[in-house]
């Protein structure tokens, strides 16, 4: 059903991994609906940070996305993950999106004291 365990275990991790800098950008959404500014905040956004510079490295193609190839993953689909095509393809538009409205909701909040 999904080739082979370590397709399946790298398939597993990125989806986990996925699911965690989801939470992260949903937690800065919040921090700036809620004027919370502590070091959570900052962790969640340097994991973001950490991620960006990984693709950035990459050239915005994620490692994991390579290594399940190697295994023997379809290559030039998103079948590394355990999430619909349509959102595979689509979430680096919409997570950047979403963190440029987050940082600037921040920075509003923070420096004008809306």
């Amino acid at each position: 059903m999904f080739g082979n365990k370590v397709v399946f275990s790298i398939k597993f991790i990125h989806t986990i991994l996925f699911f965690f800098l989801a939470a992260c950008l949903f937690y800065v959404l919040y921090c700036g609906i809620t004027k919370t500014y502590d070091w959570t905040l900052f962790l969640a956004i340097g994991f973001i940070l950490i991620e960006i510079l990984v693709l950035l490295f990459n050239h915005w193609r994620c490692p994991l996305t390579s290594l399940a190839e190697k295994h023997g993953a379809d290559k030039g689909t998103i079948t590394d993950m355990f999430l619909p095509s349509w959102v595979a393809r689509n979430i680096f538009k919409g997570a950047a999106a979403l963190l440029i409205c987050e940082l600037a909701i921040l920075g509003l909040r923070y420096f004008l004291k809306i």
